[in-house]
């Protein structure tokens, strides 16, 4: 099988999108839920105590600099707002969708060679296999950022932006 042939494989394809998928959802439930919970003492956590810093986005949509789309109206600004979860959540979604067509792809194939009727893909949306190789990949992200939050109270990393500074309190928040 030529290289070509191999990236475009259904194979090829449904392990990559597992992949991404689950990096996707990641960085999506990251951004969005850091956002709203707060872990006293983490680099990843903001700051209980200060004074949101998107506050009242009609005044600042009138200041010198600020991106165009600020001044479109409040519903433009709404979306704006959440723009980096949304973008991150739409990729997790198009992920998935093509790991589950892909893994569809090859688990009829499969079910073919062994003179079984294939799924359909709906079908194939309910099949164990599918959610195994998900939530095998989505349970090692979520553990990996977990660790990173709690470990980033008490451990440093020297002018890292995902650290506190080397010198900072454990119960200080925020990097």
């Amino acid at each position: 099988m030529s290289l070509s042939a191999y990236t475009s494989s259904p194979e090829f394809l449904s392990s990559v999108f597992e992949n991404w998928e689950s990096e996707f959802l990641q960085m999506s439930a990251y951004v969005v839920l850091t956002a709203f919970l707060i872990q006293r003492g983490s680099a990843e956590s903001n700051d209980p105590d200060a004074q949101p810093r998107d506050k009242d986005l009609d005044k600042q949509a009138l200041k010198p600099g600020v991106p165009t789309v600020l001044r479109w109206g409040a519903m433009w600004r709404a979306l704006y707002a959440r723009s980096l979860g949304l973008a991150l959540f739409a990729l997790f979604l198009i992920s998935f969708v093509i790991h589950w067509t892909q893994s569809a792809q090859v688990a009829a194939q499969n079910a073919i060679e062994h003179g079984e009727v294939p799924l359909s893909r709906l079908a194939y949306l309910g099949d164990p296999q599918l959610w195994f190789e998900s939530f095998q990949n989505w349970q090692s992200e979520f553990l990996s950022t977990a660790v990173l939050v709690v470990l980033s109270i008490f451990l440093r990393q020297r002018e890292s932006p995902e650290s506190k500074a080397v010198a900072a309190p454990h119960s200080e928040t925020g990097s």
